[in-house]
């Protein structure tokens, strides 16, 4: 049957993300609360418009090039059907090209979106098929993990398989997995320990998440992929249970060292706060930085930052209009058979 369109237009609101969190390389994920919003409806026309306020107004482009419109476009051809023209208007706060997840917000936004524009379209695609949708455009799902789910998440590629009926609705272990095709994305989301409150370092400069991946080694010593593995594990324990082990559990081997030589200013912040025992990280490949402990009151991070002091989104993605109240009313679950 051809796609339904609906003549309404439909709104996104989706969170900034930081990802590794230091030990976790490409595997964990931090949602934040700075959001983008983005609106979308279908034309009579062909063509698309795009217009975009805050962020990356008057550098981002303005049709079928846009990231966001490139998202929608694929989620449309994975429901089997494209409309003719789009009208869609981006609100962004997220700073672009600093580690913040901009690119995931972007194309998590376009298949919501896409699919919420479609009668019937949570039904055409469930949200274990958009995580696994929008980890293949972004290429990984660590960011897109906790923009869609929200909180703090573990995401990893694997072979496909079934979903995990075993946990009780709700429960921290159930993931959102896919059932068809190869290395699909998987995530689980954690509750966080209360009162954390992110601190983000935004420099003026962006960087580049190739530039930063060609900086890394092909190989790392034994030691330190061990080291790493058991701070990664403990700070799962110490995000959602232990606040005060931290600083320890943040330690990495695998990454940022590597790529200190390409965003010298963050890492000198980085071992600042470090330093002055603040749980800093280079959020994602940079060039931000993250505290995920209260710096000092006295602690500046001299000239060329930005600072903002941040809380977890616990929600992750949410729609507004059409036929979908919220991108997914029970994300922990996502992915279990009805």
């Amino acid at each position: 049957m051809p796609l339904t369109f609906g003549s309404e237009p439909v709104r996104v609101r989706v969170p900034a993300t930081s990802a590794n969190l230091g030990p976790g390389f490409d595997a964990f994920g931090l949602a934040l609360t700075l959001h983008d919003e983005v609106e979308a409806r279908v034309t009579g026309a062909d063509g698309t418009r795009v217009a975009v306020s805050g962020e990356g107004a008057g550098e981002l482009p303005t049709g079928e090039d846009h990231l966001v419109v490139r998202a929608m476009r694929a989620t449309f051809d994975a429901l089997g059907g494209q409309p003719g023209g789009l009208d869609v208007r981006c609100d962004n706060r997220i700073p672009q090209a600093r580690g913040m997840g901009s690119s995931s917000a972007a194309i998590v936004a376009g298949v919501l979106l896409a699919r919420a524009l479609v009668d019937d379209g949570d039904r055409l695609l469930d949200v274990a098929a958009v995580l696994r949708l929008a980890a293949e455009l972004e290429g990984h799902p660590d960011n897109v993990a906790p923009c869609l789910l929200g909180g703090f998440t573990i995401a990893w590629m694997g072979a496909g398989g079934t979903a995990d009926d075993s946990g009780a609705e709700g429960a921290p272990g159930a993931d959102s997995r896919v059932s068809d095709g190869a290395e699909p994305a998987h995530a689980v989301r954690l509750a966080v320990a209360p009162h954390l409150r992110p601190t983000v370092y935004v420099p003026a400069v962006q960087g580049l998440t190739s530039a930063a991946r060609a900086a890394l080694p092909a190989t790392v010593p034994h030691a330190d992929a061990a080291r790493n593995a058991g701070r990664a594990a403990l700070l799962v324990h110490a995000l959602t249970t232990d606040p005060g082990l931290l600083l320890t559990a943040t330690e990495d081997r695998l990454h940022q060292g590597y790529r200190a030589a390409g965003m010298p200013e963050s890492a000198a912040l980085l071992t600042s706060l470090r330093t002055a025992g603040v749980a800093a990280v280079i959020s994602g490949a940079g060039p931000s930085v993250l505290a995920l402990t209260e710096p000092p009151a006295d602690f500046g991070p001299g000239m060329g930052w930005t600072v903002k002091s941040l809380s977890i989104d616990g929600t992750g993605a949410q729609v507004v209009g059409g036929k979908l109240g919220h991108a997914e009313r029970d994300p922990v679950a996502a992915g279990r058979k009805s």
